[in-house]
């Protein structure tokens, strides 16, 4: 910069510690400050660059503190988007203030309480949109925050703005570097007079920066000279890695409609926690210390504003991790089109282009850029690890998919990816900041492990719940009831019978692999990478394992995975829809069961999500009742989870809603059988079926193309012939409500185990796949009638007997035919 630019520093001699020169690709000021312990440009140790915050922050208490108490207490801290949130946040830290920073993200529905212009930036609008505007109202110390320090004209023109409608005695303008000539300073103290204000400047260090006459045309020169920035060599795609870090609901992913003292406690109090899930993605060994160990550098890398929730994660991260303090490092993406030069003696080394996947207002088409995270010609700066932290806004098909899309990117230049998605803050949804319950996890909650599902249900285990099956039938027919109030008893099953689960798995775990590879690699092409996959408990939830494991093993992608509540004639859950909603993209959520039978639930949840902005598509292994478009296949065919109860499914059991249970926002109930542990086949099922995926990888891929072939589009398409059967079926055997009668295989199991059965009917010449729904029909005295013409391989009829009617959708009681 010096030899070429004729740019040069000047000042103390701590100042080339802080900063660094490098030509922008902007008309408007050809250099850039490249600030080494900021974390934008430059990776850093995360202690280092929220340490320069805290001090900041400790050197303007400093300042107050002989004003009084009063004034450190009532002072309010701004920072500039986009460079400064993270810094202005770890100010506040130091001071332990509120905070709000500026955002260039409008907000539907929310009205600015001021705004600003940065002249010499390349995307100049200011919004500030705090959830309370009481925050910009005070009569408190105003402290704003940037990461430089040149003209003053930013900050003169927040507080002309701000002074003009909330007037205060006393403003601090805070920067990493103050590099302001003669004419600048005494601008600052002209206002200060003018305004009729004290106004103080706090900074680490001082300088200024020589500029020639000719800076731009010589910038222009050596832009054209140096040409694009080199790609990264082609390489294979490094797996990736999608963590769930159960960030706490209604806590601000920063200061953009801000950030209270009661918010830092709460982060402060979560922290060990989303660092420990973190850990665990980004290194499956972390704590070992033997010579396999991993010891690679570690990259977080944070998403333009979103600045200090990456910043505390990873320093957070670096406390967990072996070697931690020098391993992890902590940058974040940008908006500034900076040249590149791989050259030790220039501060922007290496440059990453991608487009912008935040939907931004301002200017869609634009660039976004991560510098110095490609290693260039040194492979001492390569990250073995990149840890991509994102909210839910800017987790778009934008970041996902395409050669030049973000992960695309950093998936060439690094040997993993992790991607973490938080919530984005919505002041303007009162329902996602009041959502107290929290998932549940194995192996407190169920034998699956953590990494495999969150339960969104409470906890009811130890509750006397479970009523024989004949007074339980009996009171949900009389009208008494709802089925969802009470628990059937556990079917404990004979050794005849569990030989028969694992003959019929041995048989069938070929076909089930294929059904989730096809569903998998069908959603994955639909929906894109960004899947977060939602199983309705607890049938629904091995099979969202298994394409979890599919995507995982396939693709390296890291699927969350929730498994929720839906209860005839009461919907699905609002809470666990709200912590959906809270925590992602509502268009990224799939719900997922394992088979459908007349299609009643579908009908359920399509109902439910009207109007709440998720997709109802659900996705089964199996379609017979050919309700739904995206499915493995229309066969009925035995899927073994479908014959045992808790014991295929994690120890849970079905789901509870009843009232003086389940509060308004709580989730709806289950119980973990934890004494039923020595019968547990639900990791048998999940293994043996996921060993068969390599085997049949290619059937799947070759099926899903042909769903989603345009001269296939009306094979998927749902006509509802299960429906029809079951209406004929009712009014053939004089029941009078279709949910008396559950077709399918599964369901005919279901009704075995779970209700009182009256007959079966099974299709003529039906083999092996209706083994044991003919065992638990000899071992309950139910007859099973075989009949022609029948689109399932066998249907279930609830006894009528115990009901003045049956019940009906609603769950109550609707009047039927005596038989």
């Amino acid at each position: 910069m010096a030899e070429r630019a004729g740019v040069a520093l000047t000042g103390s001699a701590h100042l080339p510690e802080l900063v660094g020169l490098a030509l922008r690709e902007n008309r408007k000021r050809a250099h850039l400050l490249v600030s080494t312990v900021l974390g934008k440009h430059v990776p850093q140790q995360p202690a280092v660059v929220h340490g320069a915050g805290l001090e900041l922050g400790r050197r303007v208490r400093d300042l107050l503190d002989p004003l009084g108490g009063e004034a450190v207490a009532r002072a309010v801290v701004l920072g500039y988007a986009e460079t400064a949130t993270g810094l202005g946040h770890s100010v506040a830290d130091g001071l332990d203030a509120p905070y709000l920073h500026s955002t260039r993200r409008p907000v539907p529905g929310l009205t600015p309480v001021g705004g600003f212009e940065e002249e010499h930036s390349h995307a100049t609008s200011h919004l500030l949109l705090p959830e309370d505007p009481r925050l910009l109202a005070g009569d408190g110390p105003l402290v704003l925050v940037d990461d430089e320090f040149s003209t003053g004209t930013t900050v003169l023109n927040t507080i002309r703005e701000l002074h003009a409608n909330h007037p205060r005695e006393h403003y601090v303008v805070v920067a990493l570097v103050d590099l302001r000539g003669p004419a600048d300073r005494r601008r600052l103290s002209d206002t200060a007079a003018e305004l009729g204000v004290r106004l103080d400047l706090v900074a680490l260090a001082d300088g200024g920066v020589e500029l020639p006459a000719d800076v731009l045309e010589r910038a222009e020169r050596l832009i054209a000279e140096a040409g694009p920035a080199p790609e990264p060599p082609a390489a294979p795609a490094a797996p990736l890695v999608r963590v769930e870090l159960d960030w706490p609901a209604g806590l601000p992913d920063g200061g953009r409609h801000g950030f209270t003292r009661e918010h830092r406690a709460r982060l402060e109090a979560a922290l060990p926690g989303l660092a420990e899930r973190l850990a665990a993605a980004v290194d499956p060994g972390a704590g070992g210390e033997g010579p396999g160990a991993d010891r690679s550098r570690v990259l977080v890398l944070g998403c333009e504003e979103l600045m200090y929730a990456p910043l505390r994660l990873a320093d957070a991260l670096a406390e967990r991790l072996p070697g931690g303090t020098d391993r992890v490092h902590y940058s974040t993406t940008t908006r500034s089109p900076v040249l590149a030069v791989d050259d030790p003696g220039y501060a922007i080394r290496t440059r990453l282009a991608f487009p912008a996947h935040d939907d931004p207002a301002d200017d869609s088409s634009r660039e976004r850029y991560a510098y110095n995270v490609a290693p260039g010609a040194d492979p001492a700066r390569r990250f073995g690890t990149v840890v991509l932290v994102v909210d839910d806004t800017a987790d778009t098909p934008a970041l996902h998919e395409g050669e030049r899309a973000l992960l695309g990117q950093l998936r060439r230049v690094t040997d993993r990816v992790v991607l973490a998605v938080l919530p984005s803050h919505r002041p303007t949804a009162p329902a996602t900041a009041a959502a107290p319950a929290r998932p549940l996890y194995g192996p407190e909650f169920s034998s699956y492990r953590a990494d495999e599902v969150a339960w969104l249900l409470k906890d009811l285990t130890g509750v006397d719940l479970e009523a024989p099956t004949e007074e339980r039938e009996e009171a949900v027919q009389s009208g008494g009831a709802h089925y969802a109030e009470s628990l059937p008893v556990e079917y404990q099953p004979s050794p005849e019978y569990q030989e028969l689960f694992h003959q019929a798995l041995r048989v069938s775990a070929r076909r089930i692999a294929l059904a989730v590879g096809t569903v998998a690699e069908t959603l994955l092409r639909e929906r894109g990478s960004g899947l977060v996959l939602a199983s309705l408990a607890r049938a629904g939830t091995p099979v969202g394992i298994l394409i979890r494991r599919w995507l995982a093993a396939g693709h390296g992608l890291d699927a969350p995975h929730y498994a929720v509540s839906i209860v005839r004639g009461r919907g699905i859950d609002p809470a666990a829809l709200r912590y959906l909603d809270a925590h992602h993209r509502a268009a990224d959520v799939v719900f997922v069961d394992g088979w459908t039978g007349k299609g009643a639930i579908t009908r359920e949840l399509a109902e439910a999500l009207a109007g709440t902005g998720f997709d109802p598509d659900l996705a089964v292994l199996a379609d017979p009742g050919r309700c739904v478009r995206t499915f493995g296949t229309r066969d009925d065919f035995l899927i073994p989870s479908a014959c045992l109860n808790s014991t295929v499914s994690g120890l849970v059991s079905r789901t509870v809603l009843r009232p003086d249970l389940i509060g308004p926002d709580d989730f709806h109930g289950a119980k973990h059988y934890t004494e039923l542990a020595g019968a547990d086949v639900s990791g048998a099922f999940l293994d043996t079926v996921a060993d068969h995926f390599a085997d049949v990888r290619a059937e799947a891929l070759a099926a899903a193309d042909r769903f989603l072939a345009p001269e296939h589009a009306d094979e998927r398409a749902p006509d509802w012939a299960g429906w029809a059967a079951v209406e004929r079926i009712s009014a053939e055997y004089g029941i009078d409500s279709v949910n008396l009668v559950k077709p399918g295989v599964g369901e005919t199991t279901r009704v075995m185990l779970r209700r009182v059965p009256w007959r079966v009917l099974a299709r003529r010449g039906a083999g092996a796949d209706l083994d044991h729904v003919r065992l638990l029909a000899a071992q309950r005295g139910v007859p099973v009638e075989e009949v022609d013409d029948l689109p399932y391989s066998c249907v279930g009829l609830i006894h009528p007997r115990y009901t003045r009617g049956a019940t009906g959708a609603s769950g109550t009681a609707v009047l039927t035919k005596e038989s």
